[in-house]
């Protein structure tokens, strides 16, 4: 069994409230993810995060193959970080942490994952083939997308 962490760090020239506020919205999730990927989210988005919050929402990642989603919002600490668990879905495990902290000029958010993928020796052998290619491309996009938003720090 296999478990892969991606890890990603971005500063932005913005406050700390700033990037909680984009970021805690599960909605914004959408703005962030690459248009070909159809991300549409069914419920559970009509609140402000909480723990335990449900969020169900349809991704179309390979193959123009619709994906259902539902993440758990397990952890929320109001401005500096929450972690989110995939419950259904295309992995055997999905754990998102996101952190924000003030930096000299703004914020640097850290993204942490860990996640296995399904089908054993064949998840792990299309890994670096097709699923690391395609998380690096989507937080590729949303480093753009939040420059383009927010500016460069």
């Amino acid at each position: 069994m296999k478990i892969f962490t991606l890890h990603a760090k971005q500063r932005l020239p913005i406050s700390k409230q700033e990037a909680w506020d984009f970021l805690s919205n599960p909605a914004n999730l959408k703005v962030i993810t690459p248009d070909y990927m159809g991300f549409h989210i069914l419920s559970g988005a009509d609140r402000s995060m909480y723990a335990g919050q449900i969020i169900e929402y349809i991704v179309t990642p390979v193959l123009n193959i619709k994906t259902k989603w539902v993440t758990e919002i397990t952890h929320v600490k109001d401005t500096s970080y929450f972690v989110d668990e995939q419950r259904f879905g295309p992995y055997s495990l999905w754990q998102h942490k996101h952190f924000i902290k003030e930096v000299e000029g703004g914020v640097e958010m850290e993204d942490i994952i860990h996640y296995k993928l399904p089908f054993g020796i064949v998840g792990q052998w299309l890994h670096p083939f097709l699923v690391k290619p395609k998380l690096d491309e989507i937080f590729s996009y949303r480093k753009e997308k939040l420059e383009a938003l927010f500016g460069k720090l």
